[in-house]
């Protein structure tokens, strides 16, 4: 199975830049070993499964909740059975249709 989770979370309870908690959010997905590409609105990750996808995403949200008040987040997720390697081939599949996309 492959979980595809796109999410951003970040504290609101701070100034304009929230780079540095953000940051500390990625560097635990770095470090979790799973499949992952930021972009400058979100993040995705790929899992095989719901609960590993869950656990990233509790992971994140106990990382700044130990320093803040009030955190946003939105999350949205493609899951498909007896699939893997979404979080490339989904991009693959544009680029054999239009060429070389940004990412």
């Amino acid at each position: 199975m492959s979980v595809l989770m796109n999410f951003a979370i970040f504290p609101t309870d701070l100034g304009e830049s929230k780079s540095k908690e953000v940051a500390q959010v990625i560097e635990m997905i770095k470090n979790s070993g799973v499949a992952y590409k930021l972009n400058a609105m979100g993040t995705t990750i790929e899992t095989e499964t719901m609960q590993e996808a869950l656990k990233i995403l509790n992971d994140s949200y106990e990382i700044l909740n130990q320093k803040h008040s009030r955190i946003y987040s939105t999350v949205t997720f493609d899951i498909r059975k007896n699939h893997h390697n979404r979080l490339e081939g989904k991009v693959e599949s544009i680029e054999k249709i239009i060429g070389k996309v940004n990412t």
